[in-house]
């Protein structure tokens, strides 16, 4: 496993993990790896330090041991933290992914047959969340299904 910081054309700095640099890669070329805070999948690799541990016990020229350094804590120098938006849109979107997320059922890719059940009544009706197509949302709002897209990806989808 590898981590990497990521940054979109945006400018959101995050975090992510791939099994491989070769992974990264391929995900990469095919647009797979998107912005955890706007989906762009316009990404590449920010600029990182290291992070190097020594061994368990390392042990000075005089024979004695000496402290254990400590690794660096937090993202890269310049790099923005995930878990805390750095304008007011972004803090503006992560209350409403916060709300949606608390408020609302994940119903992922069963997201349209779900809304038409609830609105045919073969299902009880409850706020979800999902994904759709394009054409598959403007179905639903054809046949009077009320839906709306959000400005964000949801947690599920994240890389």
């Amino acid at each position: 496993m590898i981590q990497y910081a990521l940054k979109c054309a945006g400018g959101h700095a995050f975090d992510s993990w791939f099994q491989s640099a070769s992974a990264y890669d391929k995900l990469a070329a095919a647009g797979m790896v998107t912005c955890a805070v706007c989906g762009s999948a316009d990404v590449e690799k920010a600029i990182m330090t290291p992070r190097v541990r020594p061994g368990r016990k390392a042990v000075s020229s005089v024979g004695e041991p000496e402290p254990a350094a400590r690794p660096a804590a937090g993202p890269a120098p310049g790099a923005a933290a995930l878990s805390r938006p750095s304008g007011e849109v972004e803090k503006a979107l992560a209350e409403l992914k916060r709300k949606v997320e608390e408020n609302s059922d994940y119903v992922g890719q069963d997201f349209v047959s779900e809304a038409r059940k609830m609105h045919l009544g073969d299902a009880p009706e409850r706020s979800i969340h999902g994904e759709a197509r394009l054409e598959e949302a403007k179905a639903l709002a054809e046949e009077g299904i009320p839906v709306m897209p959000l400005p964000f990806v949801p947690n599920r989808k994240t890389n």
